[in-house]
């Protein structure tokens, strides 16, 4: 799933910012300057949002940016996550599956050195129209 949420930036005095989001609630994170900060706030966001997705429960409505109050020197932004592909990079171990294919295709297969795990993930990708990231 994709979402996009509104992210509170607030700068330190010491340098960069702590961001939480308002409407999350499961703890803040923090960057080096702003650029380290949105990246920081993706990751974040999405991993709060999977844990939301594997529990089963709906994720928070999303608040209008315009509506969050701050304190001054604060700002908020917007930040996308897409859990979809947050899924992808953590749960990327293998798994052994066991199939039967007849024996004449198991020898031209060998025969032709085809990787059997490989040809099998991307069939089962375009199956199910899934891209590659």
């Amino acid at each position: 799933m994709k979402y996009a949420y509104p992210a509170v930036f607030h700068p330190e005095e010491e340098g960069g910012f702590s961001i939480w989001f308002p409407d999350i609630g499961k703890g803040a994170t923090q960057g080096e300057n702003i650029a380290d900060g949105i990246f920081m706030a993706e990751d974040f966001l999405s991993l709060a949002l999977y844990d939301i997705e594997e529990e089963k429960k709906v994720p928070p409505s999303v608040s209008s940016a315009e509506t969050i109050i701050t304190d001054g020197g604060d700002f908020v932004t917007m930040i996308a996550a897409d859990t979809e592909t947050y899924r992808r990079k953590i749960e990327n171990r293998l798994v052994k599956k066991t199939l039967n294919i007849p024996s004449w295709l198991n020898e031209r297969a060998e025969n032709a050195n085809v990787n059997f795990s490989q040809t099998l993930q991307r069939a089962l990708k375009e199956e199910l129209k899934l891209q590659e990231k």
